[in-house]
């Protein structure tokens, strides 16, 4: 078919274990291995290499992307406030264009001529894998195995895996789908399948429900300089340790969890359960800080980014001029947003204790209460009678009428 040498996205899992001997067996190719590390975890990584050896591929790459994740995705669309259907913190979404890139980049440096992933043809991962390919390499063919071979179910792949003689640890009962990195970790399959039934205890992996948290609350200071993190109770952190402290203070206080039937990209609901602790903290304290600075004009606008660009990270369109164009709004509106935000952290909840800003909009001496010599009230008179006119003259006619 024209290929003989292809990179594939490869985890260790059961799936992409069966590939690699698929791959040899039906295109009669070299398949070499690339692992991206995103943050998923010790668990994942060890031993992947010699694992993806025994499978038989050629070689493995393991390639760090944990710090282009941190500062070429999460921070830039931390600042547009992109929440996807108002829950998702879009953590599988904002890996897919740092691996794939890495991906790509491999295979020219290697001479491939062909990419292969694991996704399945339900999902929505096979669009954003495909998408940035597209972009960025069009003249690489693309397998996907989920959507060519006669597998069907975890044992025709423990079947061939004993075939081929490809050792592996994985079983026929696999109870979760999940997906981890540095900002999230994914959940689901099993109960989660029925919209019904309540998430058990053995779903969650990181964080500990609101009722085993401790029975005292936390507070956290946050300093962000436009618009990105710059320290963490006064400590300057890169951005992967700066996540991943807030991650473990998150997850001790029940921080992030969320419970959600999502649209997919496919057409179809799906329905998952994410943890995010230390996004939840981050975005908070952002949106605690654009209270005091953003005029009103200026949230409405960032709002409105914040949808189109969850939609765009969600639909794998990283590589566009779009996200460039919206990207370049929001960090334009978030050269004011520098400043210092407490949050309080509680059993689940987390909020804005304090906040302050040298770019603030908010003056006491205007919102008071109590007497004032800056504000004359009688002139809210004026701007009602204009800000209403339209109304006004509407019901004059209706009373001709």
């Amino acid at each position: 078919m024209g290929v003989k040498k292809v990179v594939l996205a490869y985890s260790g899992g059961l799936d992409t274990s069966a590939i690699v001997p698929w791959l040899k067996d039906n295109y009669n190719c070299e398949v070499i291995a690339f692992v991206a590390n995103v943050g998923q975890g010790d668990e994942e990584l060890n031993g992947v290499e010699q694992k993806a050896i025994n499978s038989g591929a050629s070689s493995c790459y393991v390639v760090d992307l944990r710090h282009e994740l941190v500062n070429e995705v999460i921070y830039p669309t931390l600042k547009t406030g992109a929440v996807y259907e108002g829950q998702y913190l879009l953590g599988t979404s904002m890996a897919r264009p740092v691996i794939a890139r890495a991906q790509v980049k491999l295979a020219l440096e290697l001479g491939a001529d062909a990419l292969c992933h694991g996704c399945t043809g339900k999902g929505n991962d096979q669009v954003r894998f495909e998408s940035c390919f597209a972009a960025l390499a069009p003249q690489l063919k693309v397998i996907a195995p989920w959507r060519e071979w006669q597998f069907t179910s975890r044992q025709s792949l423990l079947d061939y895996l004993v075939e081929k003689n490809v050792p592996t640890t994985a079983s026929a009962t696999k109870i979760y789908s999940r997906d981890a990195n540095l900002w999230h970790i994914s959940h689901e399959g099993g109960e989660l399948e029925d919209p019904w039934c309540e998430p058990s205890e053995q779903v969650w992996m990181w964080t500990k429900s609101p009722e085993q948290a401790p029975d005292h609350s936390a507070y956290v200071e946050l300093v962000f300089e436009r618009g990105q993190l710059s320290s963490i109770n006064g400590q300057q952190l890169d951005g992967v340790a700066a996540i991943e402290l807030l991650n473990q203070i998150g997850a001790e206080h029940g921080i992030g969890r969320i419970d959600i039937v999502e649209n997919r990209l496919v057409g179809m609901k799906s329905r998952g359960c994410y943890e995010t602790p230390g996004g939840t903290i981050l975005l908070a304290g952002l949106k605690g800080l654009e209270a005091l600075v953003y005029d009103r004009s200026s949230l409405k606008y960032r709002e409105e980014i914040g949808l189109e660009f969850a939609q765009l990270v969600y639909d794998g369109r990283w590589f566009t001029p779009l996200k460039d164009a919206l990207l370049a709004a929001a960090t334009s509106l978030a050269e004011q947003l520098s400043g210092e935000v407490v949050m309080k952290l509680y059993k689940g909840n987390v909020t804005v204790a304090k906040r302050r800003s040298v770019n603030t909009l908010y003056s006491e001496a205007f919102a008071t209460f109590e007497g004032d010599e800056v504000y004359d009230q009688k002139d809210a008179a004026g701007f009602i009678r204009l800000y209403s006119l339209a109304s006004r003259i509407r019901a004059l006619h209706q009373q001709k009428g």
